[in-house]
């Protein structure tokens, strides 16, 4: 095997590759990065058997020559090492080479390395996914589904269930859930090109993050080919893949209450920026709790108490208020979780009492849920 790069290509490639590359794996070959050439281009793929990446680079593109194939072939080489020395040389024209057998040389400039890389026939096999359901959502949209859903996920493994996002089609929509049992975000959307049967899927939060990592911040088309035991998204040059979480997710639309006995109409942004100076008091994550009370007026107050610390209280006005007059407590951190989910906006919080959930919804659309559990102060 011998081509030559660009350095910027195959570093951004490696970058991708790498979020899938773990230390702590039971299979050693696993901490290696598969690399492929032939006359189309260059794949790498890493993985850590939960999540897969395979990225690929042309030979050419847009009349650009990016790489220059001598002779095809593959190795495996050592993930970390390897991208620390692509990200250290000296110029942006690389050469690499392998010769007997396993030794690699890479070459920059004047400077040279020699590793000793491992037999590709020993990589696991990219897991083989026959589209049972296939849709597609711009890459914009499917980073923001994954920001306004995957940080209510579960961090306990008790419930390995919880850790992922439950992801689900019902007639026309496709419907996002999470929750760790004390909050729960939802969001709806319409794919354009929705699969004729419905599915319900578990996919873990950890991969939903790595994802969003590597998706770019523009309109592009992310593919999404949902199989067995495993989900993948394809973009432009990236294969991402995932497994899949088993079990049944928990039937989430029962928490959700459906008539409400208070309704504060508040701007998103300022009440996160009271709650977040409400916090500075309550920081310890025992007593991280904020007071909310709103009672008759257009003004609400924001109010936060520790003992050895002081006490905090802060006037909001509200766009509206209706209904009973309430006085509820509730964590500080789901509630700015929830709060920077729904972005800026004007929101509506819908409470049903004290020690009942509420709900947050976006007043300019009802496709972003995010429901939190009060707790018991007064």
């Amino acid at each position: 095997m011998k081509f030559e790069i660009m350095r910027d290509w195959l570093l951004e490639g490696l970058n991708d590759v790498m979020k899938a590359i773990s230390q702590k794996v039971a299979n050693p070959i696993l901490t290696g990065v598969k690399i492929e050439v032939n006359d189309k281009g260059l794949t790498m793929t890493g993985s850590d058997s939960d999540i897969t990446i395979c990225t690929f680079i042309p030979v050419e593109e847009d009349g650009e020559q990016i790489i220059r194939v001598i002779e095809s072939g593959s190795i495996i080489l050592q993930a970390k090492v390897f991208s620390e020395i692509v990200r250290k040389l000296p110029t942006n024209d690389v050469t690499i080479e392998v010769e007997n057998g396993m030794q690699t040389h890479i070459q920059s400039g004047k400077s040279e390395f020699h590793l000793i890389g491992s037999n590709s026939d020993d990589y696991p096999v990219l897991p083989n996914v026959k589209d049972e359901y296939r849709f597609s959502l711009p890459s914009d949209l499917m980073k923001s589904l994954i920001k306004e859903t995957v940080f209510a996920v579960s961090q306990q493994e008790t419930r390995p269930i919880l850790t992922g996002v439950h992801w689900e089609t019902n007639e026309e929509k496709l419907v996002c859930v999470a929750t760790d049992s004390h909050r729960l975000a939802r969001r709806e959307i319409v794919p354009e090109n929705m699969p004729e049967s419905p599915f319900s899927v578990v996919i873990p939060g950890k991969s939903l993050q790595e994802l969003n990592k590597i998706l770019p911040d523009n309109a592009d088309v992310v593919e999404i080919v949902i199989a067995d035991q495993q989900v993948l998204f394809k973009s432009r040059n990236v294969l991402f893949y995932s497994r899949l979480l088993e079990g049944n997710y928990p039937d989430t639309s029962r928490l959700i209450p459906s008539e409400y006995k208070t309704t504060v109409q508040v701007n998103g942004r300022q009440l996160l920026q009271a709650i977040d100076r409400a916090s500075l008091l309550a920081r310890d994550e025992r007593n991280n709790i904020v007071r909310f009370s709103a009672d008759g007026g257009k003004a609400i107050e924001v109010s936060s108490n520790s003992p050895e610390v002081g006490k905090v209280e802060e006037l909001i006005e509200a766009i509206d208020v209706t209904g009973e007059d309430l006085k509820i407590s509730f964590s500080a951190k789901y509630m700015m979780d929830a709060l920077k989910a729904i972005d800026g906006q004007d929101i509506a919080i819908h409470f049903t009492g004290a020690m009942r959930p509420f709900i947050l919804t976006s007043m300019e659309n009802d496709l972003i849920l995010q429901l939190i559990l009060p707790v018991r102060t007064f």
